[in-house]
């Protein structure tokens, strides 16, 4: 380390620093570390391991009680190490002038754990301990002359208990996972806080910071020029990889900074301290600038426009809803594509034409920058910018273009128009780099008619801004619509409904290898339109699933697929009507490709577990890979409704995104002392039941309604910029929520939703949700914080205002993205797939490295990196560098995406997959337990994943010899599947192969012949008799087969060996029986040979079948006794043969049937007279036909014995078993 000189700054950033460093509160702990922590010292103290089955491990059970395990989420924090008992800034500061020329910067109050007070000047060159005492100031250094470059440096010359607490603090960090020190650039904010809460104490240091750090990263004073810092980074030359890493970080690590300042900037706006820049505004249209940060509101005109909609029914005012010159109706998917777009525009589109902007043109701002920061085209720039949502409310931040302010934005702009086309700027230098542009993201060069008839030649929409700054640079912003409409939403009511990116370049790539098929067969015969159309389907369904899975660069034929942007809008083109209607037809055409191939093939997907969403947030992502936009949520919950958990999933979104905006509604009426009253309140009515003072279904509409009459009417008051009293807002808040019902909540949702998704939410949806998983859904969209307690959701008011913690602001920001990496990972896939392990270890560890090098460890690419080199070590044999990538990704997960994000969940289950392969099994189990948790509470207990992971707990359960528990989760999982999926899904023939090679390892070959052919059957059926899955399965059930006949064989020997020898030793035991067995048959005559068969029989051990009720052997000869008894004439009782050894011989019948045990195969065969019975496979009972057995259990016990039929092997038993373990629980 090498000395250098302190500034005020510097030295500032040093002391926060020292004082993180002695915090363990940035220290992060991950379960799977404790897990494997805690084994180590299991197994160091244990004399060696463990033999005989692992018993069942607690918290692997069903997830009846989701609700419960909210308590089991949150880890305990670290136990502190105190070094040191406080340092703060002195009352000295700020060291006066004669000070400062002597390099005095700061002054420090210590107090140590000694209990002795310290003042420690920080000068320019090194820290020391001053001569002050009390309220007296002396600068001169004490007699001992204690001084240290550094303040660590200083305390531990002053504090021997420092300096051994610090130690024990440094090795607490050294001992923990390198990943789990590292800090996040943007974590994640939980929805659930610690339970009991945390005891706040005095800290002086955090005071300090509260009032220092004001609104931002930066002291106050020291603000940062973002927007110089940003585009000085955008300069970076990029021409060699080393210069993009350099690039790549700057830009990284500046726009985080930006979103960090911008989330406390806006929080400082809606909590109204910091003064707008425009106070005379009404208060939707304030402005604000803090930190060198453009802050801007924007109105959610979804909901103020259903809310409108009702206005007629929820006041009596109508005059109001005469203002509304056209309703805005939601057009349906499948509507006509000939609709006519409206010219006219009514009041409430000239306010979403005005700077205001709403919440569906920020959304499309936001990734239209997105958009333009990946073309990344020299000379053209654009602005940081991050959306934050709090308290109800969306506001915009941007980085501020130099001299914007201070002059007419109008003498600065080149390119677009300020006021809807009626006058379009141009510059031939901008129109040249927006055309570059437009290239990359498949825009058409097209010409506008301004509004005095002139035409324009534009690469963009009209309504974006070309502006030069006063640094000389072009920038580009409002970028609401790089995207062409969606052809099936036309009217001015969808105006920002756009087509998203990715489907764009779907689309771009289906056309061009569509193109591609055509130049290939210039002469092939013209199909008829039926068959041309099938063509093209299927190569639309090629081409999608090639463009979602793999990101390709477009080769020239797709270049030349261009989209004009301001097709479908109200301005006016230039041009014949020939290429006009052309226009459009592509942008029809890319309409019909997204209704008519992407979405039947997500469905598909969904349907297959192809694609598997478990939560709100992962269904999103999913739709947005696939270029589909979130409004068409109620259209393929349609189309899944044959699958319950499919149709929950889709359902609980539609839900909660409904809820959200009714709940956002709510906390914007809010003041601030009944924020937490408010939510608390709202959940109670969403989630359980609140009923009014007066009739309940009346009631409830009226408070629906009212709550919608309060959004206009707040819209109207703060447009016109009334101020209202303090009375006034009271009554207003309560008016807001105090008198709001679970119907009437209930009833603004289901309205939302029919408008907004076009969806029915069901009648009894409160009651059918997942409520664990709509409630953390809801949280998370609105960050709110709850108590980890257990809920009784069940409950009329399950929350308490108490129960919520926090509010937390939710951010969508405009963080670039590594390009390079995503190449090298999805290089790095295909080579995996194609079994060159080799090549794709080498372009996952470089993807890997290079994002290390730009974004730090801590992204959520590093870990997709982190988890595809496990996968490739674990395929290569190597298990333990495989647990060592995967603890990487399972860190990275639970701080960039969530403790409980599905992705985290399934991190936990490769882990234990992987301890398993190791066999550390039940550190593996643990962590399935920890699986099973997360999974109950993003999806709730029925889910396909839910039941994947049960069988793999069952496999677990089954290596580790505790065959019971393992049956008992198999069987589990294969009632959620056939619930869920059907009995004929693939996923449920999975389930039927894990019980046949379950009862394999029972040796019941039997019962896995039954599951094996049931998955078979299943497999013919969904996969057809030539794939490889099928001819497994066949195999499997041949071996099964081969299996049961060695046993059977076996079997037979054994018994027979059995039989000789316990009838000879009964017969050498006792010569008494065999002497009267020969006097009998002496006596009989005829019979001789018959008895002497069967003590013959008894010696060579001659298989006996056991049968039931009257023995074969005994009728036989009591028969044939009979008959020539009755040829002489005799008479012959009813009873048995009376002689002298008739005891004697039934006693060693009864011991040679003892010993046979089972029935033989040859024992079928066996004919017996009509009035003893009939025989079937070898049984007779009382003359009637019995169902022969399915197989011997060989010692199992009878509670699999006695569940053959249901299913399969698994029955009632296993539900008392289940029923066992919950009473336990």
């Amino acid at each position: 380390m090498v000395a250098a000189i302190y500034d005020e700054r510097s030295i500032r950033s040093h002391l926060r620093r020292v004082r993180e460093l002695l915090s363990l509160s940035s220290l992060y702990v991950s379960l799977s570390t404790s897990l494997a922590l805690h084994q180590e010292s299991a197994q160091g103290k244990s004399a060696g391991p463990e033999k005989g089955p692992i018993q069942e491990l607690d918290g692997l059970n069903f997830m009846e009680d989701s609700a419960g395990a909210l308590t089991n989420l949150l880890a305990s924090a670290p136990a502190e190490i105190k070094c040191v008992g406080s340092i703060v800034f002195s009352s000295f500061n700020p060291p006066p002038s004669y000070r400062r020329l002597h390099g005095d910067l700061i002054y420090i109050d210590v107090t140590t754990l000694e209990g002795n007070k310290y003042c420690i000047t920080g000068s320019s060159k090194f820290f020391y301990v001053n001569s002050s005492k009390g309220s007296i100031f002396d600068s001169k250094p004490t007699k001992q002359g204690l001084e240290a470059s550094t303040l660590i440096g200083l305390l531990q010359k002053i504090s021997t208990k420092f300096k051994k607490g610090f130690r024990e603090l440094l090795d607490r960090r050294a001992s923990a996972h390198p990943f789990e020190n590292v800090q996040s650039l943007l974590p994640v904010t939980s929805w659930l806080g610690a339970f009991p809460v945390p005891e706040h104490r005095r800290d002086e240091a955090r005071a300090e910071d509260s009032v220092v750090l004001s609104y931002g990263t930066e002291l106050i004073g020291m603000q940062r020029d973002w927007n110089e810092e940003l585009q000085s980074c955008q300069e970076f030359p990029h021409g060699n990889p080393q210069e993009r890493i350099l690039r790549g970080r700057a830009r990284y690590k500046v726009t985080c900074d930006f979103v960090d300042a911008a989330v406390k900037g806006a929080v400082g706006v809606i909590n109204r301290c910091i003064p707008p820049i425009n106070p005379t505004d009404p208060e939707c249209f304030h402005m604000y600038v803090h930190n060198n940060i453009f802050f801007s509101f924007a109105v959610d005109a979804d909901y103020e426009y259903i809310s409108k909609d009702h206005k007629p029914d929820c006041q009596n005012g109508s005059s109001r809803s005469t203002k509304v010159s056209s309703p805005d109706v939601i057009t349906k998917p499948d509507h006509d594509e000939s609709a006519e777009v409206v010219d006219s525009k009514s009041e409430e589109a000239q306010i979403t034409d005005s700077e205001q902007a709403t919440y569906a043109s920020a959304n499309n701002d936001l990734k239209g920058t997105k958009a333009y920061q990946e073309a990344d085209v020299s000379g053209l720039y654009n602005l940081a910018m991050a959306i934050i949502d709090y308290r109800g409310h969306r506001v915009v931040a941007q980085s501020i273009i130099p001299g914007i302010l201070q002059g007419d934005k109008s003498d600065s702009l080149l390119y677009g128009s300020v006021d809807n086309g009626k006058k379009i700027s141009w510059n031939e230098t901008f129109h040249s780099k927006v055309v570059e542009a437009a290239k990359r993201l498949h825009l058409k060069e097209h010409v506008v008619l301004d509004g005095s008839g002139n035409p324009v030649k534009l690469a963009a929409t009209v309504e974006c801004k070309g502006i030069v700054g006063s640094d000389d640079r072009h920038y580009i912003l409002d970028l609401m619509r790089v995207t062409p409409r969606d052809s099936n939403y036309i009217g001015q009511g969808h105006r920002f409904c756009v087509l998203r990116p990715e489907l764009i370049a779907s689309f771009v790539e289906a056309e061009s290898m569509k193109q591609s098929l055509k130049q290939k067969v210039p002469d092939a015969p013209v199909a008829s339109t039926s068959d041309a159309k099938a063509t093209s389907v299927e190569a639309d369904d090629k081409s999608e699933e090639s463009s979602v899975h793999t990101h390709k660069e477009n080769d020239n034929s797709s270049s030349e697929i261009l989209f004009n942007p301001n097709v479908f809008t109200e301005y006016k083109l230039d041009g014949s009507p020939e290429e006009i209607a052309a226009d459009e037809e592509l942008v029809k055409r890319a309409g019909t490709y997204l209704i008519d191939i992407v979405i039947p093939k997500i469905v598909q997907d969904l349907c297959s577990l192809d694609i598997s969403p478990m939560d709100g947030q992962t269904l999103t992502d999913a739709l947005h890979l696939h270029g589909i936009n979130i409004r068409y949520l109620g259209k393929i919950a349609g189309m899944v409704k044959h699958l319950p958990h499919l149709q929950d999933l889709f359902s609980a979104e539609i839900i909660v995104r409904s809820a959200k905006h009714v709940i956002k509604d709510i906390l914007r009426q809010s003041l601030d002392h009944d924020i937490g009253p408010a939510i608390a309140h709202f959940l109670n009515c969403f989630m359980g039941k609140v009923l009014g003072a007066s009739t309940e279904g009346s009631l409830s509409d009226m408070q629906s309604k009212t709550l919608k009459g309060h959004e206009n009417s707040q819209t109207q008051k703060s447009t016109k910029g009334h101020k209202l009293s303090n009375a006034a807002a009271s009554r207003k808040s309560l008016s807001a929520y105090s008198h709001l019902t679970s119907d009437g909540i209930w009833f603004s949702i289901k309205e939302f939703a029919k408008s907004k998704y076009q969806f029915e939410v069901p009648d009894d949806a409160r009651l059918s949700a997942k409520r664990v998983a709509v409630l953390r859904n809801l949280c998370q969209k609105v960050g709110i914080t709850i108590a980890a307690r257990k809920y009784d959701l069940d409950a009329s008011t399950p929350f308490e205002a108490s129960d919520i913690l926090n509010l937390q602001p939710v951010v969508k920001h405009s963080v670039p993205t590594c390009t390079e990496a995503k190449n090298l990972m999805e290089a790095g896939k295909v080579r995996m797939a194609e079994g060159t392990l080799n090549e794709a270890y080498a372009l996952f560890s470089e993807a890997f490295s290079l994002l290390q090098q730009i974004t730090g460890p801590m992204h959520k690419d590093a870990a997709n990196c982190c988890r595809y080199l496990a996968m490739v070590l674990y395929h290569a044999g190597d298990t333990a560098g495989a647990v060592v990538q995967q603890h990487r990704e399972l860190i990275i997960n639970e701080r960039c995406l969530g403790l409980d994000h599905p992705d985290t969940a399934h991190s936990y289950g490769n882990m234990a997959l992987f301890y398993h392969g190791l066999n550390q099994t039940e550190l593996a189990l643990r962590h399935m337990s920890r699986t099973l948790l997360l999974l109950s509470l993003a999806s709730g207990p029925d889910h396909p994943d839910v039941a994947a992971t049960l069988i793999n707990v069952a496999m677990m359960y089954q290596d580790a010899s505790n065959m019971n528990t393992a049956l008992r989760y198999l069987q589990e999982a294969l009632m959620k599947n056939e619930r869920l999926l059907g009995p004929v899904h693939v996923q449920t023939a999975v389930c039927y192969h894990a019980l046949a090679i379950a009862f394999s390892c029972m040796s019941l070959y039997k019962l896995s012949i039954q599951h094996e052919k049931k998955t078979y059957d299943i497999l013919v059926k969904q996969l057809g008799e030539n794939d490889s899955r099928t001819e497994d399965s066949k195999n499997w059930l041949n071996t099964f087969k081969l299996r049961e006949e060695q046993v059977n064989a076996q079997k037979q020997k054994g018994q027979e060996a059995n039989a000789s020898d316990n009838a000879v030793k009964f017969l050498k035991a006792n010569p008494a029986v065999l002497q009267a067995m020969k006097a009998a048959a002496i006596q009989s005559g005829g019979v001789s040979a018959n008895v002497n068969r069967s003590l013959n029989a008894a010696v060579v051990g001659e298989g006996v079948p056991r049968l039931r009720g009257v023995d074969e052997r005994a009728a036989r000869a009591t028969a044939e006794a009979r008959k020539k008894a009755a040829a002489r004439g005799l008479n012959v009782r009813n009873g048995p043969v009376a002689n002298h050894a008739s005891d004697e011989l039934a006693q060693i019948l009864k011991l040679i049937n003892a010993v046979s045990g089972s029935s033989t195969p040859g024992s079928a065969k066996t004919e017996v007279s009509a009035s003893e019975g009939q025989a079937t496979n070898g049984c007779i009972q009382n003359g009637t036909d019995t169902e022969p057995k399915a197989a011997d259990t060989n010692g199992l016990s009878a509670s699999v014995k006695s569940t053959v039929n249901a299913p399969f092997g698994l029955g009632t038993t296993l539900e008392s078993k289940k029923q066992k373990s919950k009473q336990k629980s």
